[in-house]
């Protein structure tokens, strides 16, 4: 039998155990390599789309004040990480101090993602030409204009569109904002006095500065 013989004979009955060896170890050093930008890819396609509900959720707020003629606001629960649509109801009278209406939830809860929370880890400013300081928009009240809890916060709209205080003065403001973190990395959504709603994302550190999306 010739040499080329012995080859195409060798051949034919497939892969010997060192090549595939070879091929798996080839297979897990790339695994090994991509995983873990997998992985933060995927973290960070969550935290933007959980970004994008919560700005999807203070638009369909405006949009309702507007539709409705009244007033309208994002409910979030920062504890249960979670938040959802309130309407101002006015058409039934109420007694005093409750004449001004009775927030009514309209539509259902919206949930954070695991591993994403209401927060801003250690940014330490809030984007440029926003809010005059860093925070969570201010806590929601009842019908008595009462605080509920510490850990809820509500961005308001009256029926212009225009973000207003939550305690019954309907004055405009300008520190209505949300953050959401993975720890990692930080997304803003503000809106301005004028009712611009922006989202903004940042790691979570004191700088580099915020970037809109």
């Amino acid at each position: 039998m010739s040499n080329l013989d012995a080859r195409r004979a060798r051949a034919s009955h497939g892969f010997t155990l060192l090549e595939l060896m070879v091929v798996l170890a080839v297979m897990g050093i790339i695994a090994g390599v991509a995983l873990p930008y997998m992985n933060r890819t995927l973290e960070y396609m969550k935290l933007s789309g959980a970004a994008r509900s919560v700005a999807g959720g203070t638009s369909a707020a405006k949009m309702r004040s507007a539709a409705k003629f009244t007033r309208a606001r994002l409910y979030v629960d920062r504890s249960g990480n979670s938040f959802h649509l309130e309407i101002l109801d006015t058409s039934v009278p109420l007694p005093l101090p409750m004449a001004g209406g009775h927030w009514i939830a309209d539509g259902g809860t919206t949930y954070l993602p695991s591993g994403v929370t209401f927060g801003f880890g250690l940014v330490a400013a809030a984007p440029l030409n926003t809010q005059p300081a860093l925070g969570q928009a201010a806590p929601c009240t009842d019908d008595n204009l009462a605080v509920i809890s510490t850990t809820t916060s509500c961005i308001m709209f009256n029926s212009r569109g225009i973000p207003v205080k939550d305690d019954g003065t309907g004055n405009p403001t300008d520190a209505a904002a949300l953050y959401v973190t993975d720890g990692t990395n930080v997304y803003g959504i503000t809106v301005l006095a004028t009712g611009f709603i922006g989202t903004w994302h940042k790691p979570s550190a004191p700088a580099p500065a915020w970037v809109i999306s």
